[in-house]
């Protein structure tokens, strides 16, 4: 019985554990598209200064370039990140799983301690109850 606790507790952890990286990357992904829409907002705004949209453009700002470089590698890691954020969704619904099944047997097992000692009180009581009767 103790060590099923033991297993249980680590169950726990693991699934806390998952939680954790998941809320991780999910973070992660958020920072990295806020960052991303904000260079959006600094290359608009440095191409409305000077006038031109066309990348292709000789006089085109070597900030909104280097800004589009920059966001496009956010983009790029964010989309990365949502492989892994989809593997550790999988990873937590599995260690979910697996503390379930542990706690459900932890639980027929308490029912079963239950249901033994509430029958031997039953008989406790009868074998009682069969002593007082034979008495009278």
């Amino acid at each position: 019985m103790k060590t099923r606790d033991s297993l249980i507790r680590l169950k726990r952890f693991q699934v806390d554990d998952k939680r954790r990286q998941l809320v991780q990357i999910e973070t992660m992904v958020a920072e990295f598209n806020r960052m991303a829409d904000e260079l959006d907002d600094q290359i608009k705004s440095e191409q409305e200064r000077v006038g031109i949209t066309d990348v292709t453009h000789f006089a085109y700002p070597t900030f909104a370039k280097a800004a589009a470089t920059r966001r496009d590698n956010l983009r790029n890691s964010a989309h990365e990140l949502d492989d892994q954020l989809k593997r550790a969704q999988d990873e937590l619904s599995e260690a979910i799983e697996e503390l379930k099944k542990f706690e459900q047997l932890e639980e027929r097992d308490q029912m079963r301690e239950r249901t033994a000692a509430e029958m031997a009180e039953q008989e406790q009581m009868d074998e009682i109850a069969g002593r007082l009767r034979s008495r009278v």
